[in-house]
């Protein structure tokens, strides 16, 4: 059975993982690139936000990054994969954890959208139809 019929990865239909995929999307743009500061085209998002409270700030990210992974584990996203994000977020918690320079790597790492990345290569076939959902708006 192909991963377009109605079993899909992990017996999942398609549209239920587009449905997915799409929201973990737009969740990884909030958390690591919402803003944008003009002219030095820096993108930074909630994590970011979030992190230059003390200790919580960093939970929550890591929180949020858990949902993500979480999601990936339903959509059928494999072990070694799901790792891979863990360590993303591993990283991004605890450096990002550190006092200023914490803040200024968690702007640059954007943990959230490197594991949307690692999802997207793995489900390569929806990475078209989630671009014509999700574009984001122009500035």
């Amino acid at each position: 059975m192909s991963a377009t019929t109605a079993g899909g990865f992990g017996g999942m239909p398609r549209a239920e993982r587009l449905r997915r995929l799409a929201r973990l999307q737009r969740l990884s743009r909030m958390m690591d690139s919402a803003v944008r500061i003009p002219i030095l085209g820096i993108r930074f998002g909630a994590d970011s936000v979030a992190g230059l409270v003390p200790g919580i700030g960093d939970g929550f990210g890591f929180l949020v990054g858990l949902y993500m992974v979480n999601e990936a584990r339903k959509i059928g996203l494999p072990g070694h994969k799901l790792a891979q994000m863990v360590v993303n977020l591993g990283l991004d918690a605890a450096l990002g954890s550190v006092p200023i320079a914490g803040d200024l790597f968690d702007v640059f790492f954007k943990a959230n959208q490197r594991n949307m990345a690692l999802l997207l290569d793995h489900f390569e076939e929806d990475r078209a139809d989630l671009a014509k959902d999700i574009t984001p708006p122009r500035r």
